[in-house]
C-alpha cells in the first residue's frame, strides 16, 4: 500500500508537467498569430528587418526582437526596424505577459488604441521618434506596473491624461516634442518614485503645480518651449538629487524665488527668454555644483552680485539681454579657469574693465556687446590662448586697434564694431602668423585711419581656403549655448547664430581709412561678406576681387573709387548684393550672370555709369558690314601684327620697370610707398594701352 503513493504522486507530476507544457505551447502559438496578423498589416512587407517572422519559425527562438520567458511572449524589441504600419491591429489582449515594449524609431502613424490598457505586465514603453497622432488614452494609467514611458518626439495632441498620477512605479516620463495642450495635471505629483520628467516641446499652458515640488525623486526636470505662465514655484526649493531645471522659452513672470537656492545638487539652470524680472539671487553662489547659469532675455535688474564668483565649477554664465548695471566685477577674472563662457551683451553695464586674465585659461567665448563699457581693451585677454569668439561692439572703448588680440591661435570671430576706437592699422612685415583662424572681424563704426592694413589682410590664412570642416563653436556645452554675432550683410544687420560655418566677413565700413583697396583681399576666396563702406577710399576696384567665389555681399559705397567696374566681378555666381553707389566709377556696368539681378540703386551717384539698368545701353565701337573679304582679311592682318608689337613692347616696359621695383623694394626698410607707386603706374600702363588700342583700331576704320 504505502509503495502505490509515490506512483501516484509520480502520475500527478507527469499529468500536470503535460498539462502545463500544452498550455504553455498553445499560448506561445496564440501569441506567434497575433503578432504574424500585424506584421500582415505593414506598408512594407519585404521588411529585411523582420524577415525571420515566419509562420514556420519558432517566434521566441527565431524571430528578431522577440524574447520569451517560459513560452511566453516578454519582450519585443523592434526598435529602428523601418516598420511602416499602425498600432490599431497589435495584438495587445493577446500578450498578457509582455514587459517590455519598445517599437521606437520607426514610421509608425495613427493613434494609440486604448487597447493598451490591457498589458497590465508592462514595465517599458517606447514608442519614441515615430509619427503617432492622436491623443495619449486614458487607459494607459491602468498599467500599473509601467516604470518608463518614453513617447517623444511624434505627432500627439490633446492633454496628459490625469491618470499617468496613478503609475506610481514609474520613474522616467517622457512626452516631449509633441503637440500636447492644456496644462500640467497636478496629478503628477503623485508619482514619488520620478526621477526623469521631460515635457519640453509642447503647447502646454497655465501655470507650473505645486505639486511639481513633491517629486523629491526628480533628478530632471525639462519644461523648456511651451507656453507657461504665472510665476515659479516656490515648492521647487524641495528638489533637493535635482541635477538639471530647464524651464526657458516660456512666459514665467516674477521673480526668482530665493528657494532655488535650496538646490544644492544643480548643475543646470536654464531660465532664458521669460519675462523673470528682479535682481539675480545673491544665495546662488552658494550652489557650488552649478556648471551652467543661463538667464539671458529676461528682465533681470540691478548689479551682478559678487557671489557668482564663488562657483567654481561654473563653465557657462549667460545673463545677456537683461536690464543689469553696475561695473563687471573684477573677481570674473579669476573664474577663468574654469569659465568657458561669459556672455553680458545688451545690458546696461558701465565702468572701465579692470578684470584680470591669468594665463592658460578656460574662456572660450566672451561676448559684452551692447553695453557702456569705457576704456581699453583689457590686455589680459592676450592670456586667454584658448579664446574663439571676442565682442565687445557697441560700446564707447577708446583705444587703438589690439594688435597683440593677433597671437591667440584659436580666435575665429573678433567685433569690435561701434566704439571709439581710432587711428591707424599698422603691422610690420616682420609680424607672421597673426590671426591664424580669424573668420570674422568686424571693425565697423569706428574712428580708424589711413590705408587698409595690407599686411594683416595677408596674415588671415583661415579667409584663403574654404574649409567645410571648420569646428563650429555652437557645438559645444551639450547644445545649451549658441555664439551668436551681430553682421551686415546683404545692406541688412542680423544676429547670427550659425558663426562658423555660415560666414567668413571683414567689415570695415563707417570709417575714415583712405588709399586703395589692396588686390591681397583677392586672396581672401573664403569671404562671405566684404563691407568697405563709407570710407575715404581711392584708386580704382581691384580685379582680383573677382577670384572671391563665395562672396554673397560685396558693398564698395560712398567712397572715391574711379575707373571702371571690373569685368571679373561677373563671375561671383554666389553675389546677391552689390552696392557701388555714390563713388567717382565711369564706363560701362558689365552684363551677364549676377549683374543682371541689380537694380538702379547699386550704382547711384556715379554719373560717368552707363548701361543697364542706369541707362537703356551703353555706347561701343561701331561696326561695317561694307568690308570686302580681302579688306577684312587685311584688317585682321594688320591689327594681329599691331597687337603683337604693343604685347611685345608691353612686356619689355613691364619686365624694366618690375625688376627696378622689385631692387628698391628690397633695399628700401618701409616698401609701402613703393608698393603704392606700383600699382599706380599698373594701372596708368594698363589704362593708356587700352587707349593706344582703341585709338589704332578706331583710326584704321576711318
Amino acid at each position: 500500500m504505502m509503495m502505490m503513493v509515490p506512483s501516484k504522486i509520480s502520475s500527478l507530476l507527469q499529468f500536470f508537467t503535460l498539462l502545463y507544457l500544452f498550455t504553455v505551447t498553445f499560448a506561445s502559438t496564440e501569441e506567434t498569430t497575433a503578432l504574424f496578423k500585424w506584421k500582415a498589416t505593414f506598408k512594407n512587407q519585404n521588411n529585411s528587418s523582420l524577415a525571420s517572422w515566419t509562420p514556420s519559425s519558432d517566434a521566441c527562438s527565431d524571430w528578431y526582437g522577440v524574447i520569451c520567458i517560459n513560452g511566453r511572449v516578454n519582450t519585443l524589441n523592434i526598435t529602428n526596424a523601418r516598420i511602416i504600419g499602425t498600432l490599431s491591429a497589435f495584438p495587445f489582449s493577446s500578450l498578457p505577459f509582455l514587459e517590455y515594449l519598445n517599437i521606437s524609431r520607426n514610421s509608425l502613424f495613427g493613434t494609440i488604441p486604448p487597447e493598451i490598457g490591457y498589458l497590465t505586465n508592462l514595465v517599458y514603453l517606447d514608442l519614441h521618434m515615430n509619427h503617432i497622432s492622436g491623443s495619449i488614452p486614458p487607459q494607459i494609467g491602468s498599467l500599473a506596473k509601467l516604470q518608463i514611458i518614453r513617447l517623444f518626439d511624434n505627432h500627439l495632441t490633446g492633454s496628459i491624461p490625469e491618470t499617468i498620477g496613478y503609475l506610481r512605479s514609474l520613474t522616467k516620463l517622457s512626452l516631449s516634442i509633441n503637440s500636447l495642450t492644456g496644462s500640467i495635471p497636478s496629478s503628477l505629483g503623485n508619482l514619488t518614485d520620478l526621477s526623469f520628467l521631460f515635457l519640453h516641446v509642447n503647447h502646454l499652458s497655465g501655470s507650473i503645480p505645486e505639486e511639481i515640488g513633491y517629486l523629491r525623486s526628480l533628478t530632471r526636470l525639462d519644461l523648456r518651449n511651451n507656453f507657461l505662465i504665472g510665476s515659479i514655484p516656490t515648492s521647487l526649493g524641495n528638489l533637493k538629487n535635482l541635477q538639471v531645471l530647464l524651464l526657458n522659452d516660456n512666459n514665467l513672470i516674477e521673480e526668482i524665488p530665493p528657494s532655488i537656492c535650496n538646490l544644492t545638487s544643480l548643475t543646470i539652470l536654464y531660465l532664458s527668454r521669460n519675462n523673470l524680472k528682479g535682481k539675480i539671487l545673491q544665495c546662488l553662489g552658494n550652489i557650488t555644483t552649478l556648471q551652467l547659469v543661463m538667464m539671458s532675455q529676461n528682465n533681470l535688474s540691478g548689479e551682478l552680485p559678487l557671489s557668482i564668483c564663488n562657483l567654481k565649477s561654473l563653465q557657462v554664465l549667460n545673463l545677456g539681454r537683461n536690464n543689469l548695471k553696475g561695473a563687471i566685477p573684477q573677481c570674473f577674472g579669476n573664474m577663468s579657469d574654469h569659465l568657458e563662457i561669459l556672455d553680458m551683451q545688451h545690458n546696461n553695464l558701465s565702468g572701465t574693465f579692470q578684470s584680470n586674465f591669468s594665463i592658460g585659461r578656460a574662456l572660450k567665448s566672451f561676448n559684452l556687446h551692447g553695453n557702456k563699457l569705457e576704456g581699453k581693451i583689457p590686455r589680459s585677454l592676450v592670456n586667454c590662448q584658448r579664446l574663439e569668439v571676442l565682442d565687445l561692439g557697441a560700446n564707447l572703448l577708446n583705444d587703438t586697434f589690439p594688435m597683440w588680440l593677433g597671437t591667440l591661435p584659436e580666435l575665429q570671430v573678433l567685433s569690435l564694431r561701434s566704439n571709439k576706437l581710432h587711428g591707424p592699422i599698422r603691422t610690420s612685415r616682420f609680424m607672421k602668423n597673426l590671426f591664424p583662424k580669424l573668420r570674422i572681424i568686424d571693425l565697423a563704426s569706428n574712428a580708424f585711419t589711413a590705408e587698409l592694413p595690407a599686411n594683416l589682410f595677408q596674415n588671415f590664412e583661415a579667409m584663403k581656403r574654404v574649409d567645410q570642416t571648420v569646428e563650429d563653436p555652437n557645438n559645444k556645452e551639450g547644445g545649451y549655448y549658441q555664439d551668436s554675432v551681430a553682421v551686415v550683410t546683404k545692406g541688412l544687420e542680423l544676429e547670427v547664430d550659425s558663426i562658423l560655418s555660415l560666414y567668413v566677413t571683414i567689415d570695415f565700413s563707417n570709417n575714415r581709412f583712405e588709399g586703395r583697396i589692396p588686390s591681397i583681399m583677392g586672396d581672401l576666396i573664403a569671404l562671405r561678406v566684404l563691407n568697405l563702406s563709407h570710407n575715404g577710399l581711392q584708386g580704382y576696384i581691384p580685379p582680383s576681387l573677382g577670384n572671391l567665389s563665395s562672396v554673397e555681399s560685396l558693398d564698395l559705397s560712398a567712397n572715391h573709387l574711379e575707373g571702371e567696374i571690373p569685368n571679373q566681378l561677373t563671375s561671383l555666381t554666389f553675389l546677391e548684393f552689390l552696392n557701388l553707389s555714390h563713388n567717382h566709377l565711369q564706363g560701362c556696368i558689365p552684363t551677364g550672370r549676377q549683374f543682371a539681378t541689380f537694380e538702379n540703386n547699386s550704382y547711384e551717384g556715379n554719373d560717368g555709369l552707363h548701361g543697364v539698368p542706369v541707362s537703356g545701353g551703353c555706347s561701343r565701337l561701331p561696326k561695317t558690314n561694307n568690308m570686302t573679304e580681302l579688306e577684312q582679311e587685311s584688317d585682321s592682318t594688320f591689327l594681329s601684327e599691331l597687337n603683337w608689337r604693343v604685347v611685345l613692347m608691353g612686356y619689355v616696359c613691364g619686365l624694366i620697370i618690375g625688376f627696378s621695383i622689385a631692387y628698391l623694394m628690397v633695399s628700401a626698410r618701409n616698401p609701402d610707398w613703393l608698393c603704392r607707386i606700383a600699382e599706380e603706374l599698373e594701372y596708368k600702363i594698363l589704362m593708356r594701352r587700352q587707349k593706344n588700342q582703341q585709338g589704332c583700331q578706331k583710326h584704321y576704320i576711318r
